[in-house]
């Protein structure tokens, strides 16, 4: 079923590195990334920030329980001069490096660990993930800062900022 998420869309993407350096990256079944090594993502929905998104997609499409480390990027792009599409990316941390891959079959096609160096040397590899295998973005994330609360007259029930602390 596709939704209908009219002219301005945001989603998010996980970029979630283990302790061997390798990068977890899926084939999506569907869409212009079909048969393409890209990073796990997704939309986010109503009532979720975009890192809570970001957390519940690496887990739905890879079965990997992590925690947002910072914010690394943000694409935007404008498709067919009418929809706005933005997405945040994160850096992800695994809260348990011994977590076994396992796909969402209904979205992913296969779900894997791949060195940055073999990403680059794939033509099966995204755009976006290749531009983003020939940077270092590690150094230059922004920190999730937490517990801060902008007062009640906003409404917020859940509130993060991004900064390079």
């Amino acid at each position: 079923m596709k939704k209908d998420r009219g002219q301005v869309w945001l989603g998010v993407a996980g970029c979630t590195v283990n302790e061997q350096g390798q990068w977890l990256v899926v084939k999506k079944a569907y869409s212009g990334l079909k048969g393409r090594w890209s990073l796990p993502a997704g939309f986010v929905n109503a009532g979720e920030t975009v890192d809570e998104a970001v957390i519940r997609e690496l887990k739905e499409e890879t079965g990997i329980d992590c925690y947002v480390s910072g914010l690394i990027g943000f694409r935007t792009g404008v498709i067919r001069g009418e929809i706005s599409d933005n997405m945040a990316i994160f850096y992800c941390k695994m809260k348990d490096e011994q977590q076994q891959l396992f796909i969402q079959e209904n979205e992913i096609l296969e779900a894997k660990w791949l060195y940055p160096s073999e990403l680059a040397q794939d033509d099966r590899t995204s755009v976006m993930l290749k531009e983003m295998v020939s940077n270092s973005f590690e150094q230059h994330q922004l920190d999730a800062i937490e517990g801060i609360d902008p007062g009640e007259i906003f409404g917020y029930t859940s509130y993060r900022l991004f900064f390079k602390k």
